[in-house]
């Protein structure tokens, strides 16, 4: 495997991210208990969150709108005004969240950097992910920032198109095998995928991946053998 460019997901591949969003729910289920069970909450703002991804797309600001309408229909519209600003605060607190680098992460990029260019592809609020690449000290080690509006197939083909990139010299590294693997694969690229040890239901999928471009390993220091 000889990549012209190697792209990293950031949220769960290079910084914890999915934990806090975990809390923040748990938060919100507190909050609105007395109308529903904590599973009904959760599926609640689930299913507003897929409905809302044309509209919204991804990120923190979009959750928010999500618990907000959620809120709405469990309370059948009589939410109070004291209710929404708890619920804006949830989404406050996690739009200053610190950014917590996964083990290893710094390691495998200095030993990258200057053999390939690299990148980060990842989804998300374009502020929001500029600022937690910034606070997380490794902003200095990547050619190139896409905040993508999906990763679907023609989302990875606009973005090699813009790094003048062919597929087959392009590998992606992500926790996601929804968003991170299966589009590169299919058009063409490499993927390599790292697991986190959780994951949003909307990206998880329910078969395997059998393919020659498609590798999986617990840690990310397992790639480094393969980049030499």
């Amino acid at each position: 495997m000889i990549p012209k460019i190697i792209a990293f997901d950031a949220d769960d591949t290079l910084w914890h991210n999915e934990p806090y969003f975990d809390e923040a729910q748990e938060h919100f289920c507190v909050l609105f208990q007395d109308y529903a069970s904590h599973q009904e909450i959760l599926g609640l703002i689930l299913n507003h969150q897929i409905n809302n991804l044309p509209l919204y797309g991804f990120g923190i600001k979009a959750f928010t709108l999500s618990m907000i309408e959620t809120a709405l229909e469990l309370t059948h519209q009589q939410i109070s005004g004291k209710g929404i600003e708890q619920i804006l605060a949830i989404g406050k607190e996690l739009l200053q969240k610190p950014v917590e680098l996964l083990p290893n992460i710094t390691e495998v990029l200095e030993q990258l950097q200057g053999k390939y260019k690299l990148v980060v592809a990842t989804k998300g609020d374009l502020k929001d992910q500029h600022r937690k690449l910034h606070d997380s000290g490794i902003g200095a080690f990547f050619h190139h920032i896409e905040v993508m509006s999906d990763k679907t197939e023609l989302d990875y083909q606009k973005m090699l198109g813009r790094l003048e990139c062919n597929p087959e010299d392009f590998l992606m590294i992500g926790n996601s095998l929804k968003s991170d693997v299966l589009p590169v694969l299919n058009i063409g690229g490499h993927a390599i995928h790292i697991p986190y040890h959780t994951t949003w239901a909307y990206e998880k999928i329910d078969f395997e991946i059998e393919h020659n471009n498609f590798k999986s390993f617990t840690n990310i220091t397992k790639i480094l053998p393969l980049l030499k």
